[in-house]
C-alpha cells in the first residue's frame, strides 16, 4: 500500500489528478437527492461497459458479408470468454437503452427541464437517439436473417420519406445493393461514429450538470421562477447541502455495481443473442424481428392498416422528436412536482402501457412485419405475351422488384432495370443471375432452366424508346 500510495503521490505531483477531480467529486448537491437520481450516472456505467466490450469484440470481429457470421460463431463458442463477454455486451445494450429511458422519465416526471437546465434535456435526447442507434446498427453486424432483412425494411421505410427519401436510403445502404459496404459502413458507424458522438455529448452533459447543479426534488407550491430559481438554488445547497463525495455518490456506486452484477449474470446465465440463420439474399421469405427495444414499435407497424403505415413511419418518429426537443422551451417554469402536473404523469402511463401492451403482442404473436414487394406497373406487363410474361410474373414473385426499380417503381438496393436491355447483352444479363456480383446473390441454384429463360425473355424487353 505505501508503494501505491508513493506512485499516486508522485503522479498526482506531476499530472495534477485531485486539482482536476476535486470540484467534480466536491461540488455540493442537496441533501434531499434519493435513489432515483441514479439512473444517470448508472447509465453512463453501462457505456463504459459497451466500450470495453465492444473493443474486445472488434478484436476477433470480421465486418465482410462472408465472415461477420462465421467470426461471431468463433467467437461465441471458441473464443475463451468470448460468450461471456458476447453476453455482456448485448445485456448492457439493453440495460442502457432502460436506464437513458428511466433517467429521461425521470427528469421529465420532476420537472428537471426547466430553467436553468434546458441544455441539459436536449443533450439528454440527444444521447437517448444515439443510445437506439447504437442498439439498431449492433443488431445488424449480427449478419443473420434478421440483420439483413430487417435492414432492407428499413431501407423500405427510410424511402419513403419525401424529397430525401433516395438520399436516405442511399446512406443506409451504402450503394445499390446491401452487401459488403453496408456492412462496413455500419461497422463504422457503430465502432467509431456513434462513440465519438456520445463521448463528445456525455462530456457536454457532465458540463452541464455541474454547472447548474443536480436539480433538487421538487416541492408542490414551490414553481420555478426564472428571476430567482438561482438564487433560491444557491440558498439550498448553502445551508442543505452536502458534497456529491460520499454523501451522495455512494449511491451512484452501489447501484452501478448492482446494475453490472445484473447484466454480468445474464451474460453468464442466459447467454448472448442467439445468431440464428446466416444471411441469405436469396430467402425472400425472411420474417425479421428486431431486438425487444424495437420490437414494439414493429408490432404498431403490423397492426396498423396498410393505407396509415407510411403516415406512421414518417409522422410518429417526427413529431416525437419535435416533442422532445421542443418542450424545455415551451414549459421552461412552473411547478415542478408530479402531483401538481398531472398532465405529465398521463403522458407517461398511457405511454408506458401503449409500449407495454404492444411489446407484449409482438413477444406472443407469430408475425413479423414484413413490407411486401410492389406490383409491377401495368405499363411494364402490358401486351406481354409467352415466356415474357410468365418472366414478369417470376420477377414479382421472386421479389425482385424490391431491389430493382422498373418504370419509377421499386427498391433502391439494385441498378434501375427500365432499359437493362440498353445496357446489357442477354448473355450478360445470364451470367449475372446465375453467378451473382456486385453484392447481387447468385441464383443459379434456385431458378430452373426454364425459369432462367423466361426472366431473360422478359429483361429483354426492357428498353428505351
Amino acid at each position: 500500500m505505501g508503494i501505491l500510495k508513493g506512485v499516486y503521490r508522485w503522479l498526482d505531483h506531476r499530472l495534477g489528478i485531485w486539482a482536476a477531480l476535486r470540484p467534480t467529486l466536491l461540488h455540493p448537491v442537496p441533501r434531499k437527492v434519493n435513489w432515483w437520481y441514479v439512473l444517470g450516472s448508472a447509465a453512463l456505467f453501462a457505456f463504459v461497459f459497451q466500450v470495453i466490450t465492444g473493443v474486445a469484440l472488434a478484436f476477433s470481429y470480421v465486418p465482410s458479408p462472408d465472415a461477420a457470421y462465421d467470426s461471431l460463431v468463433f467467437i461465441t463458442d471458441e473464443a475463451t470468454l468470448g460468450s461471456v463477454v458476447r453476453g455482456i455486451h448485448y445485456w448492457g445494450a439493453s440495460a442502457m437503452v432502460v436506464l437513458v429511458t428511466a433517467h429521461m422519465i425521470h427528469v421529465f416526471l420532476t420537472g428537471s427541464y426547466k430553467y436553468p437546465r434546458e441544455l441539459n434535456w436536449l443533450t439528454g435526447v440527444l444521447l437517448l437517439a444515439l443510445t437506439l442507434a447504437m442498439a439498431f446498427t449492433g443488431q445488424l453486424l449480427r449478419w443473420n436473417q434478421d440483420a439483413y432483412w430487417g435492414l432492407v425494411v428499413a431501407a423500405q421505410q427510410a424511402g419513403r420519406a419525401p424529397l430525401i427519401g433516395d438520399l436516405l436510403v442511399q446512406l443506409l445502404v451504402a450503394g445499390q445493393t446491401v452487401g459488403g459496404a453496408t456492412l462496413t459502413r455500419f461497422y463504422a458507424t457503430h465502432v467509431f461514429l456513434l462513440p465519438a458522438l456520445m463521448f463528445l455529448l456525455i462530456g457536454t452533459h457532465v458540463y452541464l450538470v455541474l454547472r447548474h447543479g443536480v436539480s433538487e426534488p421538487p416541492v408542490p407550491g414551490e414553481p420555478v421562477d426564472p428571476a430567482t430559481y438561482e438564487e433560491r438554488y444557491e440558498e439550498i445547497l448553502r445551508t442543505d447541502g452536502v458534497p456529491f463525495w460520499p454523501g451522495s455518490a455512494w449511491r451512484d456506486v452501489i447501484f452501478a455495481l448492482a446494475v453490472g452484477a445484473v447484466v454480468v449474470a445474464a451474460a453468464v446465465l442466459v447467454g448472448p443473442a442467439e445468431l440464428g440463420v446466416r444471411a441469405d439474399p436469396t430467402n425472400v421469405d425472411a420474417y425479421p424481428r428486431p431486438d425487444w427495444y424495437f420490437l414494439w414499435y414493429f408490432a404498431l407497424l403490423a397492426l396498423i392498416p396498410p393505407a396509415t403505415e407510411t403516415w406512421v413511419i414518417l409522422g410518429f418518429p417526427l413529431v416525437v422528436g419535435i416533442v422532445l426537443l421542443a418542450l424545455p422551451f415551451l414549459s421552461n417554469k412552473g411547478e415542478r412536482s408530479p402531483r401538481r402536473r398531472p398532465w405529465a404523469v398521463g403522458i407517461v402511463g398511457v405511454s408506458g402501457l401503449g409500449v407495454a401492451v404492444l411489446l407484449w403482442a409482438g413477444l406472443r404473436a407469430p408475425w413479423s412485419p414484413v413490407v411486401p414487394p410492389p406490383e409491377l406497373p401495368p405499363q411494364v406487363t402490358e401486351g406481354l405475351t409467352g415466356t415474357s410474361r410468365q418472366g414478369a410474373a417470376l420477377f414479382q414473385q421472386e421479389a425482385c422488384i424490391s431491389c430493382h426499380r422498373i418504370a419509377g417503381r421499386g427498391g433502391e438496393y439494385g441498378p434501375d432495370l427500365t432499359h437493362v436491355a440498353d445496357r446489357l447483352s442477354r448473355e450478360q444479363m445470364t451470367w449475372r443471375i446465375l453467378y451473382g456480383g456486385g453484392g447481387m446473390p447468385a441464383y443459379g441454384a434456385t431458378l430452373s432452366p426454364a425459369e432462367t429463360q423466361a426472366l431473360l425473355d422478359f429483361l429483354q424487353t426492357r428498353r428505351g424508346p
